[in-house]
């Protein structure tokens, strides 16, 4: 596949992610993670496997449904990397929080490696602390949650 397929395929997996969160529909990530997938930064008490991100798209459709934006794509050899920003509202627990109605926004950047069409790997950052600081779990500066 060429770096244009690739983001490609990237564009389409948020696409397909935000259209299946309506129906809470985990199969869509045999379509698009290798079987033998690995994430580098799994969730706490995930493994870093493609069963991770199934559990992991089960836990955002309950707690905090919602949608992404894809902002910068940049493809090079099998690789993409990109920054996305979610946006949801926290509808359930997430991370053992209990639902607090509020809305949410966290961005990150990732990187995925591509093999025949399929994401084999995936490392990201994602502004974690902005998440917890936005649902009142850590204050933020000045001391507003």
């Amino acid at each position: 596949m060429s770096t244009e397929d690739n983001k490609v395929l990237i564009k389409r997996y948020f696409a397909a992610i935000d259209e299946a969160c309506a129906r809470g529909d985990a199969d869509l990530v045999d379509e698009f993670l290798a079987p033998d997938f690995v994430e580098h930064n799994p969730f706490p008490g995930l493994p870093p496997t493609r069963d991770h991100w199934k559990q992991a798209f089960r836990a955002f459709v309950a707690g905090a449904p919602g949608y992404h934006v894809v902002e910068d794509l940049v493809a090079e050899g099998d690789k993409v990397a990109g920054r996305v920003t979610a946006y949801g509202k926290h509808e359930g627990e997430l991370f053992g929080i209990p639902r607090t109605g509020k809305d949410i926004r966290v961005s990150g950047i990732a990187i995925w490696r591509i093999e025949d069409g399929k994401i084999v790997e995936h490392w990201h950052e994602t502004d974690q602390l902005g998440l917890m600081q936005q649902l009142g779990v850590i204050p933020s500066p000045g001391g507003q949650a």
